[in-house]
């Protein structure tokens, strides 16, 4: 019996470390595919930044160190600057309104013909 214990052992030990393998590329898998849609997502007109960063610390969790990280960190580094300088400027993107065109002047009244003036009677004595 203790023969037969001592090569399961090995055996059981190897399975274990296969499925852990198994275990780290889909982990792998995974964490590729959360940094490209980062990626993705800082492309847009409008990231949502929580989500990007979200999916980077995915990739950086899984022990993903390539230059997709640095530039995902970069490109989520450089929108956050970007957004910050110009919040304040949203209202000056649209279209300004025109200013209200001035009221014409209200013209005079209209000059009625004098009328006669009456005549004065004369005083008789």
């Amino acid at each position: 019996m203790p023969i037969e214990s001592a090569l399961i052992k090995p055996v059981v030990d190897a399975l274990m470390a296969l499925l852990r393998r198994g275990e780290n590329v889909h982990l792998q898998n995974n964490a590729e595919k959360a940094l490209r849609e980062a990626i993705r997502e800082l492309l847009l007109a409008n990231p949502d930044e929580n989500k990007a960063a979200a999916r980077i610390a995915i990739a950086k969790a899984a022990g993903i160190l390539s230059e997709d990280v640095v530039l995902a960190e970069d490109m989520l580094r450089k929108h956050r600057a970007t957004k910050s300088r110009t919040s304040g400027k949203a209202a000056s993107a649209h279209r300004k309104r025109k200013p209200p065109a001035p009221a014409p002047a209200p013209e005079p009244p209209a000059t009625k013909p004098a009328a006669p003036k009456p005549r004065a009677k004369k005083k008789t004595k």
